[in-house]
């Protein structure tokens, strides 16, 4: 009795905490410091992003690093004031262009911005270089992937394990750019990262090279990426790293499939990650061939749960299904596959092809990746376990925000972007009512925005353009308010009374029910209407598939 009490006030406390947090984020009021890392600022618009080139050295002893980025760029209108991101403590040293060093100073509020003063104004589609210089001792991430930072761990075996992480904080957390998802460099990054002799380091794209400094006894990789990449997914991991690799014949054509992991833990990797080119297999199917074939495909092993880093999958799942060896839809069909490799490489098409212009609408990126478990299941199982487990996901929607953020200052919506998104998305799948045709929306909206960055206002419409049917107010519905629709309704005898509540003006999507053993569409709207049956009405059941709560009065 006294366990049962307690489990009940630890989850009155847990949901207390939840609830005022939530209550937080309503009320709170940004600052000029948000303004400036989440809107594209004068500073940052007459700019347009070519390349970087990171250079860094990391430290494991001293939890340092240092080095620095070059940075190419396109002018596209004269200007001579440029925004630099870095957070503290890491700071810059100096800014070299055209072999002159810059100027430069910090915000006085945002400490993180540095405004870079070319001194004269640069022509318009003229290309420049500058190469700033940093270093010192950055953040340690305490709870990673969800907080930013470097994580300096030590592996089972005792040897430095070191990873990257910043999505939400920024990829200035550990390096210096142009730290806005609006503006992803068109020619891709090379990242050089410097290691001790005896470690390895893993970033995106592929290794081009590797050199070895005898007297300083460290190791430097090189390593390329060709194609445009969102800031936050930039990454490096360090560890006593051994790799194997395998070719995949895909709809690209032969795709380099690469994976890294710890020595002594390769023979376990070599045995999970035949998950990584049925993963593959199964969203090409979806969503159209894998978006960075030039760049190949790698999972990495980290000390950290994942994280969707372009062509450079993170992995920390302990090599068991399910996320971390548990079902998140109850149902069993989530320990049918391993849940970091499927989610975090679906995000190569949502989230890495597809990347949002603005925080505030995450959703694209996690609303479709959580879907897409759900289509990872139905394409290598059954459709009947793939609704299972995207049904059996709501129960984990808590309803505390809308799902879309403030726009232009650094604000993500709710995490009912993820179970609550893809149900969202599952109800449209049944809305549509064409199979054929929602597979090819899907794999149009990845050809329409190949390698792009998008706003909300564009996947809606070409969703709503390709689909025949107008979503807008059920995207207002599911993404911009908290309330779920309720399909209420009352029987008498024959007659069938029904109509939506607790939803936005102009809610009126089509519902199947089955009624009588027989299936029957209805399009409700706010208003009562009223169907008549042949005979009186004995069972009625709502669709499952339909995100709504049925309410019978």
């Amino acid at each position: 009795m006294r366990r049962t009490h307690f489990i009940f006030t630890l989850i009155l406390i847990l949901v207390v905490i939840q609830c005022q947090s939530s209550i937080a984020q309503r009320n709170r009021r940004f600052t000029r410091a948000d303004k400036l890392r989440g809107s594209i600022t004068p500073e940052r618009q007459w700019w347009d992003l070519l390349h970087y080139h990171l250079k860094v050295e990391f430290q494991p002893d001293k939890k340092t690093i240092g080095g620095s980025n070059v940075i190419t760029f396109r002018v596209l209108k004269p200007a001579k004031k440029m925004q630099i991101d870095l957070q503290k403590p890491l700071a810059i040293s100096k800014v070299m262009h055209d072999g002159k060093q810059l100027s430069f100073e910090q915000d006085a509020e945002a400490k993180y911005v540095h405004y870079i003063n070319f001194g004269k104004e640069l022509k318009k589609d003229t290309t420049h270089k500058i190469e700033v210089f940093y270093g010192g001792k950055p953040v340690e991430s305490r709870n990673p992937p969800w907080s930013g930072g470097v994580s300096w761990k030590r592996d089972s075996k005792g040897n430095p394990f070191i990873a990257t992480t910043c999505q939400g904080i920024g990829a200035s957390i550990w390096w210096p750019c142009k730290d806005h998802g609006y503006d992803e460099p068109d020619n891709g990054v090379n990242v050089s990262v410097t290691v001790p002799e005896n470690l390895t380091g893993v970033a995106n794209g592929r290794l081009k090279s590797t050199d070895h400094n005898k007297t300083a006894k460290t190791k430097t990789f090189h390593w390329v990426v060709t194609q445009p990449i969102n800031n936050y997914c930039v990454n490096v991991n360090i560890g006593r790293y051994v790799s194997f690799s395998e070719k995949y014949k895909g709809e690209g054509g032969q795709l380099d499939m690469q994976y890294w992991a710890l020595e002594h833990e390769k023979a376990a990797a070599v045995k999970q990650f035949r998950e990584a080119p049925r993963t593959i297999e199964a969203f090409e199917h979806w969503f159209g061939k894998y978006p960075f074939y030039e760049d190949s495909y790698k999972l990495v092993c980290v000390p950290y749960l994942g994280m969707e880093h372009q062509s450079s999958v993170t992995y920390g799942n302990g090599f068991q299904n399910g996320y971390r060896g548990t079902d998140l839809s109850a149902t069993g069909v989530g320990l049918k596959f391993d849940f970091i490799i499927v989610h975090e490489t679906g995000h190569e098409w949502f989230g890495n092809n597809i990347s949002m212009r603005d925080s505030a609408d995450m959703w694209i990126h996690e609303s479709f990746t959580n879907y897409s478990e759900n289509l990872f299941v139905e394409y290598h199982f059954s459709k009947k376990e793939a609704q299972d487990y995207v049904i059996g996901c709501r129960r984990r929607v808590q309803n505390d925000k809308p799902i879309i953020g403030k726009y232009g200052v650094n604000n993500r919506g709710s995490g009912d972007m993820y179970y609550k998104g893809g149900n969202m998305l599952h109800t449209m799948r049944h809305i549509i009512n064409d199979d054929k045709k929602w597979r090819a929306i899907l794999r149009g909206l990845n050809k329409k925005f190949w390698h792009k960055t998008v706003t909300t206002q564009e996947v809606e419409q070409y969703i709503n353009t390709e689909s025949g049917i107008n979503f807008s107010k059920f995207f207002d519905q599911y993404l911009r308010t908290t309330k779920i629709p309720k399909f209420q309704y009352s029987i008498d005898g024959k007659d069938l009374h029904y109509q939506y509540t607790n939803v936005v003006d102009g809610f009126n999507y089509p519902i199947k029910l089955t009624v009588n053993g027989k299936v029957v569409e209805l399009k409700p709207t706010d208003k009562k209407q009223t169907k008549k049956f042949s005979d009186d009405i004995a069972k009625l059941n709502v669709d499952r598939n339909y995100y709504v709560d049925p309410v019978e009065k």
